[in-house]
């Protein structure tokens, strides 16, 4: 495992403060979802679509703690690479990919995992912990948001 538990443990509290402040901003300055977004939030499971929104960026803010920008490199999960990221009820998505159907969609499916979990902690400990010991792109949450994105274009 590339990062060890203990320092797992103490990352997760400031990845959370992190998803916070970002959920926050988007919330602040994003969007609602459009008519043919709500229909999808009902693919993805969403329990309360009308707090969602999605805040279009030229880049997915990195943390500027450097032990969590490097705890996110290392994972893979933030890199110039990355096009979307749910926080709970929000949702970045960077502009080259702001027409995309099925990276909203992947999103929502994250944004449904954080309901379903129980807001940002407890999603963040268990998608982070999957990531670290089985891979980001097999960890089961990320599989499951490919699989049900899968079925749109």
């Amino acid at each position: 495992m590339p990062i060890p538990s203990d320092q797992f443990e103490q990352l997760i509290p400031l990845a959370c403060a992190w998803a916070a402040q970002q959920e926050a901003d988007i919330l602040a300055r994003g969007v609602a979802l459009t008519p043919l977004q709500l229909q999808d939030s009902k693919i993805a499971g969403i329990t309360n679509p009308g707090k969602v929104r999605i805040l279009r960026v030229e880049r997915i803010p990195t943390p500027l703690n450097d032990e969590l920008a490097q705890a996110g490199k290392i994972t893979g999960l933030i890199s110039p690479f990355t096009s979307g990221m749910a926080i709970h009820h929000g949702i970045f998505v960077r502009s080259d990919y702001w027409n995309d159907r099925g990276l909203l969609l992947h999103e929502m499916v994250h944004v449904r995992q954080y309901e379903q979990l129980g807001g940002i902690e407890p999603f963040l400990r268990q998608y982070l912990w999957e990531c670290l010991t089985v891979g980001y792109p097999e960890s089961p949450l990320e599989q499951e948001a490919v699989r049900i994105a899968s079925g749109v274009k």
